[in-house]
């Protein structure tokens, strides 16, 4: 079910979360009966903590809808991957199509979520998530500038904090934009956060406390 907390929640006890607790944070709040789409990396693993009754339909661009959760040992078909190129398996109805009839779909506003990985997200909700901006990096966009903007709601699944210690969740995005105004939540391993024009509101935190993380990024915060 979709978040759904009166006041922010300071888990000092529990965290930073591990990328298989994170997944299954946003499997949580995935409203059910949901068409979702998963981004390449991380939010694949979604598919692994989605319950057999919630009704959520998972979409592939590379062409499937009714994908279920990774293939283990013999379930693994060559043939039968997501667009991250990962052994799936699928689902009773399991459908497969075109390419060009995928992208349809999320040009088109048919998907309810899509679960993206970012560079960096903005307190407003602008997403960089295809390329540093750095001469020697290969920028890899994909469909999610498709994704981005043609899903009715956008999360994502980050580290709070890159490796140099530099916060993610920021004033401004300063890595070429995928998207502008389109995320409305952001899960990573330190906080879960709604973003968006009145800007970014605090949901839960994880090992770490409000005053801790005030002092860490540079934006302003608010909670429920």
């Amino acid at each position: 079910m979709a978040v759904a907390a009166t006041q922010t929640i300071e888990h000092l006890d529990r965290g930073p979360l591990s990328k298989d607790e994170l997944a299954a944070l946003v499997a949580r709040d995935i409203p059910q009966g949901s068409y979702v789409n998963l981004g390449i990396g991380q939010p694949t693993m979604v598919a692994d903590h989605l319950g057999a009754d919630s009704g959520i339909v998972l979409h592939t661009e590379n062409g499937m809808l009714g994908m279920g959760r990774a293939a283990r040992d013999e379930e693994v078909d060559p043939d039968l991957t997501n667009a991250g190129k990962i052994p799936v398996t699928e689902l009773p109805g399991a459908a497969y199509f075109h390419h060009a009839d995928s992208f349809a779909m999320m040009r088109g506003g048919h998907l309810d979520v899509c679960v993206l990985g970012a560079f960096q997200v903005s307190a407003a909700g602008d997403l960089a998530n295809w390329h540093t901006g750095a001469p020697d990096a290969i920028p890899a966009v994909g469909g999610a500038m498709d994704l981005a903007i043609g899903a009715k709601d956008v999360f994502v699944m980050m580290t709070l904090f890159a490796k140099d210690g530099s916060p993610k969740l920021v004033p401004r995005c300063t890595y070429p934009l995928t998207g502008v105004d389109c995320v409305s939540r952001v899960y990573t391993d330190r906080a879960l956060f709604l973003v968006g024009t009145e800007g970014a509101t605090v949901v839960e935190t994880f090992g770490m406390s409000m005053e801790e993380l005030d002092e860490r990024l540079d934006i302003e915060l608010h909670t429920l």
